[in-house]
């Protein structure tokens, strides 16, 4: 929460422009294979995860272009996506 904190208040009072900023790290991933395990591995998922491949794919991979955040106002996250997907899942199953 402390790094989507910090990218909301930087650009308090700086930032006036109708241009979107992505304030997430600028990795890759891949939805299917990395996300989906990943999710599992942090809810202790024990069951199989199956792909309904009768629907559309829709995006397979991910990766947010973050430069405008950096060359706005000097925002670049210091949390690695595995620790911030995990403290997430962490305080939503704290907090439902």
């Amino acid at each position: 929460m402390k790094n989507a904190a910090e990218g909301v208040l930087l650009p308090a009072g700086k930032y006036n422009k109708s241009k979107p900023v992505n304030l997430s790290s600028d990795l890759e991933i891949s939805i299917i294979n990395y996300l989906a395990k990943m999710i599992a591995k942090f809810v202790v998922f024990k069951g199989k995860i199956k792909w309904d491949t009768t629907k559309p794919y829709g995006q397979t991979r991910r990766k947010l272009d973050t430069s405008r955040a950096k060359q706005e106002f000097g925002f670049k996250a210091k949390m690695d996506f595995e620790e911030g997907l995990k403290r997430t899942i962490e305080w939503y199953k704290d907090n439902n």
